[in-house]
């Protein structure tokens, strides 16, 4: 049995629209991941890949970026030069310890929450693309996509840590 209830069975969170109840969940979620993933990982290890692997910190990046990127067209917006230019950066160590990279990601996480409690209801199928490509979406698919994909990426940062802690 878990030791914890996941957020998505807390219940409702106050103020968030019904319909983004499972983006919430799915962004805290990912918060409390990357917290317990902190505990086991050491500065070295974050940029460690073991068998080829992504490294933990490029995870964690990516988290923040994709997050920024993907909401920026929920809100019907193309890209930015500063936008592509972090993209390029996303997983590079630049110096930065552990306990940086994971307050970078929990800034935006915070921020993605914010974006996702300030989209107005009669916006969310509105249509949206992505990319150069201008591929078919919707702001809710956005909002949705940014949350899973995020927690998808603190799943892969965990086993990652779990490889790395198996190697030493």
């Amino acid at each position: 049995m878990p030791t914890r209830t996941e957020v998505w069975m807390r219940g409702p969170i106050a103020g968030v629209n019904p319909w983004l109840q499972p983006v919430v969940h799915s962004l805290l979620q990912t918060k409390e991941e990357i917290e317990v993933l902190a505990e086991g990982v050491t500065d070295e290890g974050l940029w460690q890949r073991p068998g080829g692997a992504a490294s933990i910190g490029y995870h964690l990046d990516h988290i923040g970026g994709s997050l920024d990127r993907l909401y920026t067209y929920a809100r019907g917006e193309r890209l930015s030069p500063a936008q592509f230019a972090a993209l390029k950066e996303e997983g590079l160590a630049r110096g930065r310890s552990l306990r940086e990279v994971i307050d970078g990601t929990r800034a935006a996480l915070d921020r993605a929450i914010d974006a996702v409690t300030a989209t107005p209801h009669d916006v969310l199928l509105d249509a949206r693309t992505i990319g150069r490509a201008e591929l078919p979406t919707t702001t809710l698919g956005l909002l949705f996509h940014g949350a899973e994909h995020s927690l998808r990426h603190a799943g892969q940062a965990i086993t990652t840590a779990k490889q790395l802690a198996r190697a030493t």
